[in-house]
């Protein structure tokens, strides 16, 4: 079976490495499903199997299956409506992001993208212990502008835009649902437009394809499980455990 797997796709002609990428394709099923930072421990282990570009093409197809699933599951939350004042800004984030990736090495970026996420989540911790004085910074345009322009550009160089887009919504304290279903819908989009700009590249290829759905089951059992988590957290526990999931990941790609 590793003989054929090895053959037709990307994966190593070996077991635990097999074993180890299914994990990751579980985090992206978590991250998908509202646990957002597990997206960042899916951006680790991906690399250290792939290495950094090629994962970025491998994992591409799989977070948009994913973020199909959580838009279905979290559709009656949020709407459309509130990623529309990010999405240009994004855009553009993604674009640049393109031109980076070949000039750019992929570990200096991770290195980068986590330290900003963990300076967003102390700007976090800070906005809530003055939210009154600081409310209005988190509704201006260019707060919202400036957060989706970082989720583009670490979205195309590593992506890494999950942990910063949790970020901006815990800043936003929207209630839980709404949260998710806002979630979702950026991403779907987001990956949608990344797709062309990645197969330009040529990291979406026939057998990266193929890696995708060997790995695939890891990613629908990540969702589900993610989703049966999430039922069961309160609002106040939601925003920690997203909050603690955050910043391991975002140390996690610093150190990786």
């Amino acid at each position: 079976m590793t003989d054929w797997i090895h053959s037709h796709t990307l994966l190593p002609d070996d077991g635990w490495m097999l074993l180890l990428a299914l994990f990751g394709a579980l985090c992206i099923g978590l991250s998908k499903s509202g646990l957002a930072g597990t997206a960042t421990l899916n951006v680790v282990i991906m690399a250290k199997i792939f290495g950094a570009k090629p994962s970025v093409g491998i994992v591409l197809p799989m977070l948009i299956v994913a973020d199909f699933m959580g838009f279905l599951i979290n559709r009656k939350g949020g709407s459309w409506k509130q990623i529309l004042p990010m999405i240009p800004a994004a855009v553009v984030g993604v674009i640049i992001g393109w031109f980076m990736l070949d000039h750019v090495d992929n570990s200096t970026a991770r290195i980068v993208i986590g330290w900003l996420i963990l300076s967003l989540l102390a700007f976090n911790v800070v906005l809530n212990r003055r939210r009154e004085q600081l409310l209005e910074l988190t509704r201006h345009r260019t707060f919202t502008w400036g957060m989706g322009f970082v989720s583009g550009v670490s979205t195309m160089l590593a992506n890494a835009a999950g942990p910063v887009m949790t970020v901006y919504l815990l800043a936003q304290r929207l209630e839980k649902k709404e949260h998710l279903g806002v979630f979702c819908r950026f991403f779907l989009f987001i990956n949608l437009f990344k797709l062309p700009f990645s197969g330009s590249l040529g990291l979406v290829t026939g057998p990266s394809l193929m890696t995708n759905v060997v790995l695939l089951p890891g990613v629908i059992a990540g969702i589900l499980l993610g989703w049966q988590i999430l039922k069961r957290i309160q609002q106040n526990a939601f925003e920690n455990v997203l909050a603690w999931l955050t910043a391991f990941a975002a140390v996690w790609l610093i150190k990786g």
